[in-house]
């Protein structure tokens, strides 16, 4: 599944990785616990009259959206990664790596390159220079 790159995709990556987890436990939930169990009901007629009855039963397609959903996130999140890491210029990448992977503050991060008295340098000069420059929108 190829995953293009936008804005949108970056500033929610870092939700993207906290819902991963998540995802992954409801997974383990779902299959090991009752949690997953779902009942429908259906019109029986073996005895002549179509009555309503209830199944109880594994929700297969619960678990299979759920399934779906962190597969997405997960190709969504390494997409992400790969791109910042082959970010050619070592400022740039350091920049977006603090800020998206590790979660910094702008003001953190303009302490970190040396430009403390900057604090929008490494947000509006670095970041938002190269996204224009690669036409992210």
């Amino acid at each position: 599944m190829e995953v293009r790159i936008t804005r949108e995709l970056l500033d929610n990556y870092r939700k993207i990785k906290r819902e991963i987890p998540i995802l992954e436990y409801e997974l383990n939930e779902l299959w090991l616990t009752d949690k997953g169990m779902g009942n429908s009901v259906i019109l029986n007629g073996k005895n002549g009259s179509k009555k309503p009855e209830t199944v109880v039963g594994f929700d297969q397609e619960k678990y299979n959206r759920r399934k779906r959903t962190l597969n997405l996130k997960k190709v969504q999140a390494e997409a992400v990664e790969k791109w910042i890491d082959d970010i050619p210029d070592g400022q740039t990448r350091c920049v977006f790596k603090m800020f998206y992977r590790d979660g910094m503050t702008w003001p953190k991060i303009a302490h970190k390159i040396g430009m403390p008295q900057n604090e929008d340098y490494p947000r509006v000069c670095i970041r938002d220079a190269y996204l224009k420059k690669m036409d992210i929108k």
